[in-house]
């Protein structure tokens, strides 16, 4: 007899709708699985024989034949356990064909039974509402697939406790969230701009950062509130709307990095890979391509603490993540894209030792071992970093003082304007701030008047400076003027923008 289950899979961040069929024929007791599984599919038929057995169902001592469907596509994951059993049981006459033609069900069975949450379920359950149909799901994974609206989520236990509610002898149910109150309640952040005291140069230069979505480099000795400064930049990004939660949530999904309590991810990513991570690691891969940290960090923070510290080849397969705002990894078998559109947020010491023109402290470093140290962060990459900016050593009268100290959500309120200000000027153009103009853009919104471009023109050939640095320096500097909500790029603007470059020569290889 043959049955047919419907299951799904994830590819990239989304998901497609898989067809489990299973023929049981006579013949000598066998178990095969064809349609490309991976090596968790293949091993799925020892935890489904132990799992009916000890569930209290009878498993057909014949030849049993299971295909997933598509059948040129790669499936992996223990996912697929839970609509195996099903079909088996299906087949063998313990579930009328009509109850599974509904659902698409999904889980990892356990030897007793139980069933366990699977990685990927906020794609496949954004897939399933597509396709009009009810999803059966573990328990611990029905919060976050519920937040998908318009989709009926029944959230189970036990194998047992599936072909009760299929036979009709159980009511489930459908899980409920409440998305408004669980985007409210976790969009809130444990860190402030109040925290840091002092520091006003670099604080400006993290606003307009923010502001414009462009990329910043930290430069200062040890202790001097970097990584503080850098940990707080979320706090200052314009509120993730629902869209952009979601989407990051697809991605940390598909990674198995979110749990019962957080189904959904209402704060902005902060993410800080430790300088020993591999360039898999970072802009992600694997025999079938899992995303990266580049990924992960998408539509939030990108920090890199350390940069000379990170190997070469790895901070140079960033590249391209930075000017496309995704990444795209090619296997044998496939190519996927993952989008990785963040912010990079980079601290370096200026020198080995940290204490480079301190002057509390007396630098140890011979002049070849700073040029070496420096070098390690190449002129392409630094090229791709629109803001520099020097965090020099705090003074011990700035730790005490109170006054001129913002918090974020002060902060964060200009932000928003100036993001709004970029929104209504792109309009339909697939631009989200001004870090992502291309040359046609800044043409037509970063002109500047003689006496700007008699600066510029100094500024640039004293510099020696790159195309690529001179347009950062006009993204830069319009991002200033929205933030003092001016229509035009003004001298001032130009000048303060050019501050933020002053470091291309120093740091450059």
């Amino acid at each position: 007899m043959i049955s047919k289950t419907v299951a799904a899979a994830v590819l990239g961040i989304d998901a497609y709708l898989v067809e489990v069929e299973t023929d049981i024929a006579f013949g000598l007791p066998a178990f095969s699985t064809v349609g490309l599984p991976e090596g968790a599919v293949r091993e799925s038929k020892e935890r489904v024989r132990s799992a009916i057995k000890n569930a209290g169902f009878t498993f057909p001592q014949r030849h049993i034949t299971i295909n997933l469907a598509p059948a040129d596509v790669k499936k992996e994951g223990a996912a697929f356990d839970l609509p195996i059993a099903v079909g088996i049981l299906a087949a063998t006459g313990e579930l009328m064909p009509e109850s599974l033609t509904r659902h698409v069900i999904l889980g990892e069975l356990s030897l007793t039974g139980d069933v366990k949450s699977v990685r990927g379920v906020l794609p496949i359950a954004v897939a399933v509402r597509a396709a009009g149909l009810t999803l059966i799901v573990p328990h611990e994974n029905a919060a976050e697939a519920a937040v998908v609206e318009g989709l009926d989520v029944i959230g189970v236990r036990t194998l047992g406790e599936v072909i009760d509610y299929l036979r009709g002898d159980l009511t489930l149910d459908p899980i409920r969230v409440d998305r408004e109150r669980l985007f409210t309640e976790g969009s809130q952040y444990d860190v402030d701009f109040f925290d840091v005291k002092g520091q006003e140069h670099a604080k400006r230069a993290l606003e307009v950062a923010a502001a414009g979505g462009h990329n910043i480099l930290l430069i200062g000795p040890p202790g001097s509130g970097k990584t503080m400064l850098a940990k707080r930049i979320p706090t200052i990004l314009p509120s993730m709307s629902f869209d952009e939660a979601l989407e990051t949530s697809k991605i940390y999904s598909v990674s198995g990095l979110l749990g019962t309590f957080n189904s959904l991810l209402a704060t902005r990513p902060f993410r800080t890979p430790h300088h020993s991570i591999s360039d898999a690691g970072l802009v992600g891969g694997g025999g079938i391509p899992r995303p990266g940290e580049v990924s992960l960090a998408h539509n939030g923070v990108l920090f890199l603490d350390e940069l000379p510290e990170f190997k070469k080849q790895v901070l140079e397969v960033m590249r391209q993540p930075l000017e496309d705002g995704q990444v795209t990894i090619s296997r044998a078998l496939m190519s996927l894209s993952y989008p990785a559109r963040f912010m990079l947020v980079a601290a370096m010491n200026p020198c080995p030792c940290g204490f480079l023109d301190d002057p509390q402290h007396t630098c140890t470093c011979t002049p070849i071992a700073i040029q070496r140290y420096q070098a390690r962060v190449s002129g392409p990459l630094l090229d791709r970093i629109d803001i520099q900016i020097e965090v020099p050593a705090i003074r011990f009268r700035e730790l005490h003082e109170e006054a001129g100290c913002e918090d974020s959500e002060t902060v964060r309120a200009r932000v928003q304007k100036a993001r709004q200000l970029q929104r209504d000027r792109y309009g339909r153009e697939r631009l989200h701030a001004n870090a992502q103009m291309g040359p046609r853009h800044i043409r037509h919104w970063c002109k500047v008047d003689d006496a700007g471009e008699r600066l510029l023109e100094m500024v640039v050939d004293k510099l020696g400076m790159s195309a690529r640095g001179y347009n950062r320096i006009l993204k830069v500097a319009r991002t200033i003027a929205d933030l003092d909500e001016s229509p035009h790029i003004l001298s001032h603007h130009l000048s303060e923008a050019i501050q933020y470059r002053s470091l291309d020569r120093a740091y450059a290889a």
